[in-house]
Protein backbone atom coordinates (compact mmCIF):
# COMPACT_ATOMS: atom_id res chain seq x y z
CA UNK A 1 0.00 0.00 0.00
CA UNK A 2 1.44 3.60 -0.89
CA UNK A 3 0.96 5.53 2.17
CA UNK A 4 1.25 9.35 2.36
CA UNK A 5 2.50 10.93 5.06
CA UNK A 6 2.25 14.64 5.24
CA UNK A 7 4.56 16.24 8.40
CA UNK A 8 4.22 19.34 9.93
CA UNK A 9 6.65 20.64 12.17
CA UNK A 10 8.92 23.63 11.12
CA UNK A 11 12.60 22.04 12.56
CA UNK A 12 13.53 18.86 10.54
CA UNK A 13 15.68 17.98 14.04
CA UNK A 14 12.30 17.77 15.84
CA UNK A 15 10.51 14.87 17.55
CA UNK A 16 7.88 14.66 14.86
CA UNK A 17 10.49 14.63 12.03
CA UNK A 18 11.82 11.53 14.48
CA UNK A 19 8.63 9.57 14.35
CA UNK A 20 7.86 10.21 10.43
CA UNK A 21 11.06 8.66 9.92
CA UNK A 22 10.71 5.91 12.36
CA UNK A 23 6.61 5.56 10.89
CA UNK A 24 8.38 5.42 7.41
CA UNK A 25 11.22 2.18 7.97
CA UNK A 26 7.95 0.60 10.20
CA UNK A 27 5.75 1.08 6.60
CA UNK A 28 8.74 -0.23 4.72
CA UNK A 29 9.55 -3.42 6.93
CA UNK A 30 5.86 -4.31 6.54
CA UNK A 31 5.97 -4.20 2.98
CA UNK A 32 4.35 -0.70 2.05
CA UNK A 33 5.98 2.17 -0.02
CA UNK A 34 6.05 5.21 2.23
CA UNK A 35 5.91 8.42 0.87
CA UNK A 36 7.39 11.52 2.82
CA UNK A 37 5.65 14.97 2.49
CA UNK A 38 7.13 18.17 4.49
CA UNK A 39 4.90 20.79 4.31
CA UNK A 40 7.38 23.35 5.69
CA UNK A 41 10.16 22.27 3.39
CA UNK A 42 7.64 22.25 0.33
CA UNK A 43 6.92 25.85 1.63
CA UNK A 44 3.02 24.90 1.74
CA UNK A 45 0.71 28.32 2.46
CA UNK A 46 -1.66 27.32 4.98
CA UNK A 47 -3.21 30.42 4.09
CA UNK A 48 -7.12 30.31 2.20
CA UNK A 49 -6.54 32.22 -0.78
CA UNK A 50 -9.93 33.05 -2.57
CA UNK A 51 -9.50 30.37 -5.52
CA UNK A 52 -9.37 27.61 -2.34
CA UNK A 53 -12.73 28.71 -0.91
CA UNK A 54 -15.44 25.75 -1.27
CA UNK A 55 -17.59 26.80 -3.93
CA UNK A 56 -21.25 25.98 -3.37
CA UNK A 57 -22.52 25.75 -6.73
CA UNK A 58 -19.92 24.25 -8.42
CA UNK A 59 -18.78 21.05 -7.12
CA UNK A 60 -16.29 20.23 -9.72
CA UNK A 61 -14.68 23.31 -8.89
CA UNK A 62 -10.86 23.85 -9.97
CA UNK A 63 -8.86 24.99 -6.98
CA UNK A 64 -5.60 26.44 -7.29
CA UNK A 65 -2.54 25.08 -8.49
CA UNK A 66 -0.97 24.43 -5.20
CA UNK A 67 -4.21 22.65 -3.61
CA UNK A 68 -4.84 20.61 -7.20
CA UNK A 69 -0.98 19.58 -7.12
CA UNK A 70 -1.60 18.52 -3.15
CA UNK A 71 -5.01 16.55 -4.09
CA UNK A 72 -2.73 14.70 -6.97
CA UNK A 73 -0.39 13.91 -4.31
CA UNK A 74 -3.63 12.29 -2.14
CA UNK A 75 -5.14 10.85 -5.51
CA UNK A 76 -1.55 8.74 -5.82
CA UNK A 77 -1.76 7.06 -2.35
CA UNK A 78 -4.06 4.74 -0.94
CA UNK A 79 -3.58 6.27 2.55
CA UNK A 80 -2.56 9.40 4.21
CA UNK A 81 -1.17 9.81 7.86
CA UNK A 82 -0.74 13.52 9.17
CA UNK A 83 1.80 13.69 11.79
CA UNK A 84 2.11 16.74 13.49
CA UNK A 85 2.87 18.21 16.85
CA UNK A 86 0.11 18.58 19.44
CA UNK A 87 -0.58 22.53 19.90
CA UNK A 88 -3.21 24.44 22.04
CA UNK A 89 -4.56 20.47 22.18
CA UNK A 90 -5.09 20.50 18.79
CA UNK A 91 -3.64 20.48 14.81
CA UNK A 92 -0.72 23.04 14.23
CA UNK A 93 -1.71 26.21 11.89
CA UNK A 94 -0.15 24.34 8.88
CA UNK A 95 -1.59 21.09 9.56
CA UNK A 96 -4.96 23.38 9.67
CA UNK A 97 -4.73 24.82 6.42
CA UNK A 98 -3.52 22.47 4.95
CA UNK A 99 -6.54 20.48 5.60
CA UNK A 100 -8.87 23.45 5.29
CA UNK A 101 -7.13 24.54 1.23
CA UNK A 102 -7.04 20.58 0.06
CA UNK A 103 -9.96 18.43 2.19
CA UNK A 104 -11.94 20.78 -0.39
CA UNK A 105 -15.85 20.53 -1.22
CA UNK A 106 -15.93 18.40 -4.43
CA UNK A 107 -12.98 16.73 -3.47
CA UNK A 108 -13.14 15.13 -0.44
CA UNK A 109 -16.65 15.71 0.53
CA UNK A 110 -20.09 16.75 -0.58
CA UNK A 111 -22.66 14.01 -2.09
CA UNK A 112 -21.06 10.94 -2.93
CA UNK A 113 -17.65 12.44 -3.15
CA UNK A 114 -15.24 11.20 -0.54
CA UNK A 115 -11.48 11.75 0.32
CA UNK A 116 -9.90 9.32 -2.42
CA UNK A 117 -7.59 7.20 0.65
CA UNK A 118 -8.21 3.43 2.59
CA UNK A 119 -7.35 4.73 5.77
CA UNK A 120 -6.66 7.73 7.15
CA UNK A 121 -4.71 8.04 10.11
CA UNK A 122 -4.08 11.66 12.31
CA UNK A 123 -0.35 10.91 14.33
CA UNK A 124 -0.39 13.63 17.36
CA UNK A 125 2.74 14.32 18.96
CA UNK A 126 1.66 15.10 22.29
CA UNK A 127 3.72 16.53 25.02
CA UNK A 128 1.21 15.75 28.04
CA UNK A 129 0.60 12.32 29.51
CA UNK A 130 -2.47 10.40 28.96
CA UNK A 131 -3.43 10.97 32.25
CA UNK A 132 -3.86 14.46 31.50
CA UNK A 133 -5.59 14.17 28.36
CA UNK A 134 -8.08 11.80 29.79
CA UNK A 135 -8.44 14.14 32.74
CA UNK A 136 -9.26 17.26 31.08
CA UNK A 137 -10.74 15.34 28.39
CA UNK A 138 -8.69 16.88 25.66
CA UNK A 139 -8.82 13.20 24.22
CA UNK A 140 -12.35 13.27 23.89
CA UNK A 141 -11.91 17.01 22.14
CA UNK A 142 -10.07 15.12 19.66
CA UNK A 143 -12.44 12.57 18.73
CA UNK A 144 -14.65 15.34 17.93
CA UNK A 145 -13.01 17.52 16.14
CA UNK A 146 -10.57 15.23 14.18
CA UNK A 147 -11.73 11.97 13.39
CA UNK A 148 -15.38 13.12 13.15
CA UNK A 149 -15.57 16.17 12.04
CA UNK A 150 -12.41 16.01 9.68
CA UNK A 151 -12.21 11.87 8.98
CA UNK A 152 -15.62 11.20 8.96
CA UNK A 153 -17.18 14.22 7.67
CA UNK A 154 -15.07 13.44 4.46
CA UNK A 155 -16.65 10.15 4.43
CA UNK A 156 -12.95 8.08 5.34
CA UNK A 157 -14.51 5.17 7.85
CA UNK A 158 -11.05 3.75 8.63
CA UNK A 159 -10.05 7.45 10.29
CA UNK A 160 -8.17 7.06 13.53
CA UNK A 161 -6.14 9.33 15.59
CA UNK A 162 -3.46 8.71 17.75
CA UNK A 163 -1.69 10.53 20.58
CA UNK A 164 1.69 9.86 21.13
CA UNK A 165 2.01 10.70 24.65
CA UNK A 166 5.04 12.25 26.76
CA UNK A 167 7.17 14.13 24.03
CA UNK A 168 8.52 16.67 26.71
CA UNK A 169 9.48 13.34 28.98
CA UNK A 170 12.91 11.64 29.74
CA UNK A 171 14.89 9.31 27.01
CA UNK A 172 12.85 6.53 27.73
CA UNK A 173 9.66 8.38 27.28
CA UNK A 174 11.20 9.21 23.68
CA UNK A 175 12.44 5.65 23.08
CA UNK A 176 9.05 4.37 23.46
CA UNK A 177 7.31 7.57 21.17
CA UNK A 178 9.77 6.40 18.45
CA UNK A 179 9.14 2.10 18.57
CA UNK A 180 5.53 3.10 18.91
CA UNK A 181 5.49 4.68 15.62
CA UNK A 182 7.71 2.32 14.07
CA UNK A 183 4.99 -0.40 15.36
CA UNK A 184 2.38 1.39 13.75
CA UNK A 185 3.76 1.73 10.53
CA UNK A 186 5.06 -2.19 10.68
CA UNK A 187 1.41 -3.03 11.52
CA UNK A 188 -0.59 -0.39 9.00
CA UNK A 189 -3.86 -2.16 7.63
CA UNK A 190 -7.03 -1.01 6.75
CA UNK A 191 -9.63 -1.49 9.23
CA UNK A 192 -11.69 -4.15 7.87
Amino acid sequence: MKVLTVIDHPRRDSLTHAVAARLAKGLAAGGHEPVLHDLHAAGFDPRMPPADEPDWQDIDRKYSPAAEAEMARIRAADALVLIFPVWWWGLPAMSKGWIDRVFNRGFAYDGDRALPVRTLLFLGVAGSGRATYEKNRYDLAGEIQILHGIGHYCGVADTRLEYLYDSLGDAAAIQAILLRAEALGRDFAPAG
